[in-house]
């Protein structure tokens, strides 16, 4: 039997996108995209307003960052995590997809939800495309970088960004039902 992988791996992430993540973060608002369920959690912050070690980005608006070990792992916010998503696609898309170069670093964060969407269904939808048009001899042509998976195949770095994608969509997705359950002036019944 013949199996086309890179139909295969499109395929799990596409499904996942369509039926279970992307309309899911239909209607977000900017409370919830800032919203901290706890104190002190990691977020998007103004440029000079963060109070975590480290902020990347270019714009007005920067992503809260440290290098690990944490002493606790930071709680982060439905921004900061939509945030990540969108950073790891560009990131990609800049370095093989034909998008302008950009890293963590380097990026533009979005200031509002509407805008946060607006990037990430912008940057998977390039990240997707390129993704198809590897085939599956491209997704078994290397990385190329970090020097640590330079050899490995592109397979991996897609596979991983698909987990990154479930993962942190689901997270997202548990971050909206807690703030519909428990936002500020809900009355808990």
């Amino acid at each position: 039997m013949n199996i086309d992988w890179n139909a295969e791996v499109v395929d799990q992430i596409e499904s996942h996108w369509r039926h279970r993540l992307r309309s899911r973060m239909d209607g977000l608002t900017d409370d919830e995209y800032f919203w901290q369920p706890v104190p002190d959690c990691w977020t998007i912050s103004r440029r000079g307003q963060s109070s975590a070690p480290i902020s990347f980005g270019a714009g007005e608006f920067t992503m809260d960052y440290g290098e690990p070990p944490h002493e606790r792992e930071p709680v982060t916010t439905i921004a900061w995590r939509l945030a990540h998503l969108i950073g790891g696609f560009a990131s990609t898309n800049g370095k093989r997809f034909g998008r302008d170069d950009n890293s963590v670093e380097t990026f533009c964060y979005a200031g509002t939800a509407q805008e946060a969407l607006q990037q990430l269904d912008d940057e998977y939808e390039t990240w997707l495309n390129g993704v198809r048009n590897l085939g599956t001899a491209g997704l078994a042509q290397p990385q190329g970088e970090p020097p640590a998976f330079a050899h490995a195949p592109m397979a991996k770095k897609v596979l991983y960004t698909n987990v990154e994608v479930i993962h942190h969509g689901a997270e997202i997705c548990l971050l909206r039902d807690l703030y519909l359950r428990n936002r500020p002036g809900k009355s808990q019944t």
